[in-house]
Parts: structure tokens; sequence; C-alpha cells
């Protein structure tokens, strides 16, 4: 039987435990934080609309930089990428709390410091993702993963369910507040990463020689781009459902930030059960078991639509998380051993700009849908339209057949793939990480 020495992967020593405390410590209070800033807007005099306006200036402001964001973490030390991107979130959180608590916080404000945010988000996101993908040797990254995916979620059941409860006990603005000084304590903890030297970009000097490597690397890999775009509207109608729609059925009724919290504390606790299956599920067809995990994101839809009671709404979120970390494991697993690590934060920036691209027409198509259907028929439509999506990425062959790697370090199988390997041979490289800024 090997010991515990040999269980671990060799690389997932320093590095890996430090990112995975910084990202549980930012996570607690990044799960309050859109709980906090929805109702902010609420108590403002917004409605769907405000609130839809908030949501899209981050997410269109992530999706204007997530390229750049790709191409400098690709040339710079990532995880002073991810510490400047902590502390820029940090102070726009900091400044947001005060005007919530000082009673002066305008629309205005709380949009522009939402798109600073999405700044942020866009320069973290690809660094974090090459980051923990270093730190983690193939042989062992399902199993890292899955750990690494636990403990940040785990932090969101904790965040949620306080974050819900502080705003109906003593308001957003505290909330907010807190999620600043998580921000800014994850910086410090980042701060004493110590990455390998980046790989110097191929393609030729300057970021436009950078993007176009990896856009090469991006649609050279047609299992890649099928389910980003895939997951592109899925992920807009996931956001117009959960962080537009759903608040306003929260305050409803549910009976406000209270329960809200508590349904997404409900989902966190399926990440987390979904972490721990596959800590020991090791599914050979990577991305069919991921796409059937994205086929449980329509629960929460349908059952908002329905008026299903609060047990019934947690259990569909919870089912939802569940599926989540089935596929956000799988996809991790197969960006690492197909993508080089030399260039996968631009990938990376590729993937996620694909994957929220289309999410801030969804939160500003929200209210004028739900105008037009009705807030249940708004609901159903993205219920509908996740669950459709999810099926057909299924007719791409490649997406039914990306084999799990055999041998550590070696690549993946993929039966009839037009998927090719350049640059290097792949090496260690949000999910989508969907990691917490």
């Amino acid at each position: 039987m090997p010991n515990r020495t040999e269980e671990r992967a060799p690389r997932a020593g320093r590095s890996y435990q430090i990112q995975t405390a910084a990202t549980v410590v930012s996570g607690l209070g990044n799960a309050g934080a859109p709980i906090a800033t929805a109702f902010a807007v609420l108590r403002i005099g917004g409605g769907a609309a405000e609130i839809g306006y908030v949501t899209g200036a981050r997410l269109a402001a992530t999706v204007l930089f997530l390229l750049v964001g790709g191409a400098v973490a690709d040339r710079l030390p990532r995880h002073r990428v991810m510490v400047a991107a902590n502390l820029g979130n940090a102070l726009a959180q900091a400044l947001l709390a005060v005007l919530v608590l000082t009673g002066t916080a305008r629309l205005w404000q709380i949009v522009l410091l939402a798109a600073a945010n999405g700044i942020g988000l866009a320069f973290f996101a690809p660094a974090a993702e090459g980051m923990i993908m270093e730190s983690v040797d193939q042989e062992q990254a399902g199993r890292a993963f899955a750990l690494f995916r636990t403990a940040l979620n785990s932090s969101q059941i904790v965040g949620a369910a306080l974050g819900g409860a502080l705003v109906a006990a003593v308001g957003p603005g505290w909330v907010l507040a807190l999620d600043a000084a998580g921000l800014a304590a994850a910086a410090a903890m980042r701060l004493r990463l110590r990455a390998p030297a980046p790989v110097a970009p191929q393609g030729g000097p300057g970021m436009l020689a950078d993007l176009r490597v990896g856009w090469r690397e991006f649609t050279s890999r047609r299992w890649l781009w099928a389910v980003v775009v895939q997951y592109g509207v899925v992920n807009a109608c996931l956001i117009a459902a959960e962080s537009v729609l759903g608040p306003i059925v929260a305050d409803l009724r549910l009976g406000g930030p209270r329960p809200w919290g508590l349904v997404n504390a409900a989902m966190g606790a399926g990440l987390v059960a979904g972490g721990l299956l596959m800590v020991r599920w090791q599914p050979r067809r990577l991305l069919l078991a991921g796409t059937f995990g994205i086929l449980l994101f329509g629960l929460p839809a349908a059952a908002l639509a329905a008026g299903a009671p609060l047990t019934l709404l947690g259990a569909a979120m919870f089912a939802s998380g569940v599926g989540g970390t089935v596929y956000g494991v799988s996809w991790m697993v197969a960006l690492q051993q197909e993508i080089p690590a030399a260039s996968f934060s631009r990938v990376a920036a590729y993937d996620w700009c694909g994957s929220v691209a289309l999410a801030p027409v969804g939160t500003a198509a929200a209210a004028p849908l739900a105008g037009g259907l009705g807030l249940n028929g708004a609901l159903w439509a993205c219920a509908g339209v996740m669950t459709l999506l999810s099926l057909l990425v299924l007719a791409v062959p490649e997406v039914r057949r990306l084999a799990r790697a055999a041998v550590p370090g070696g690549a993946a199988t993929v039966s009839g793939s037009a998927a090719t390997v350049s640059e290097s041979a792949p090496a260690a490289p949000s999910v989508r990480l969907e990691t917490a800024a």
C-alpha cells in the first residue's frame, strides 16, 4: 500500500496549499458579496433592471480585458498578477462598502465599481488557472483538483449563509467590507507563492502575436471551442436566472435575503458533495461526464419558475452544485493534459471570454424577458435553453470521446479528434476554474 508521501503528487506541496488556503479566505467574502450587492441595489430603489446593469457591468469589463489578462499572465509571474488583482478588487469593494454604509451609494457608482471588480477578475482568472495547474502533477490531478474545489466550495457554504444572514441583520455594507478584508488577506497570502519563471510565449514579440498563438491553440481543438460556446449560452441563462431573477423571486415569495442565502448555501453544499465524489471517481470520458453535470444546471431555474417550496428549491440548487463540480473537475483535467503550459493562460483567457461573453446580454435581457413572458416564463425559458444546449453539445464526437490519459504525462486519446499538440508537449496548466478573485 502506498504511503502518504507517495500518494501526494510531488509538486502538490507548498504552492498548492497556499493557493487553496488563499482561495478559501477570499471565497468566504466573495460568496456573500453578490447577495449584498443585489440587495444594496434594491434598497436604493432599484429592481431587476438595475441589478442587471450592475451584474452586466462587471461581466462586460471582464470580457473586455480577459485576453489582455491572459497574455500578461503568460509573460509575468502569475502569482504577482494574482496579488495585484486581489488588491485592486479589495480597494473597489472597500469603496463600495463605505458608500453603502454611509447611505450615499448611487446606481452609477455601484455600476462603476462593479466594472472595476470585473477588470480585476479578468487579470486574476487566467493567472490563477495557470498557477494551480502548475502546482499539481498530472498523475494526481483529478484528486488534487477535486480537493481544491471542495475547499473552495466549502467556503461558499459558509459565505453564502453568513452573507444572507448579515445582509438581513446589519445590512449589505458590512458584507462588502468583509469581502474587501478577505481579498486583502488573500493577497498577502499569495505574496508567499514562488512561481517558476514563465516560459517565453512563442509567436514573436508583442501582445498581438501572443494572442494569435493562444487563438491557434484554442481553435485547433474542436472539443474545446464547442464546449466553450455551449457554456457561454448556458452561463448567460444561469446568471440571468440566479443573479437577476432569483433575488427578485426571493424578495417577492421566499422572504428576502436570508432564505436566498440559505438556498445558495445548498448549492455550495452540492459543490462540496461533488468534490468528494470526484476525489474517488475518475470518469474515463471526461467531457461526457462533465456535460451530464451541466444538464443539472437548469434545475434551480425550473424550481423557481414552478414556485417550488424552499426545501425543493434547495434540493435543486444542491443537485446543480454537484453537477457543477463534476463538470469543473473533468474540465480541469482535460485542459491540463491537452494544453501546453507555455500558452495555458492565453487559452484560459479565450475559455473565460467565450464562457462569459454572453453573460452581460443575459443580465440585460432578464428584465425585458420577464416583462414579456412574466417572471415564471423567463425562468422556464432559461431552464429550457440550458437543458437543450447541454444535450446538443454531445453531437460533437470529440466531446463524447475525449478520454483521460491512461499513462501519467501522456496525451489523452480522442477518437476522430481534429485536435493537435502544438508549441510543446502537454504539461500542467474556470473549469473553468470558477476561481474566487
